[in-house]
């Protein structure tokens, strides 16, 4: 009877010991990422955030048109930053180091294009 007891609360142990190490290899929910765009006007900061509030575990988009930046705030379970980025380009604008789709940023207004 022993034995048995004994081999139940090492197999109980052993079972919350794989759980909490599986639980360490996941990703920890919200972050924020900051992604260099081609973001010229009111209109393009309109675009980006339209584009991006469609896509899962997106939570925020600001665009800061001063510096081109946008701060993007996302679950990081649901989605990758380099997800967001090919949002960003799929919408007709640079993200960081990727260019814009052609054909998306050929249907972008007059004052969205870059100069």
């Amino acid at each position: 009877m022993k034995k048995i007891l004994f081999l139940l609360v090492c197999g109980l142990f052993l079972s919350l010991n794989l759980a909490i190490a599986q639980g360490k290899g996941k990703k920890v929910g919200n972050q924020t990422v900051e992604i260099k765009t081609s973001a010229q006007c009111e209109m393009c900061e309109e675009r980006i955030s339209k584009a991006l509030a469609g896509q899962k575990g997106v939570k925020s988009v600001k665009v800061n048109l001063d510096n081109q930046i946008a701060s993007v705030t996302f679950n990081s379970n649901q989605i990758t930053a380099d997800q967001i980025r090919a949002g960003i380009t799929k919408a007709g604008y640079d993200a960081d180091d990727k260019k814009a789709e052609k054909e998306a940023y050929k249907k972008l207004p007059a004052c969205c294009k870059k100069n």
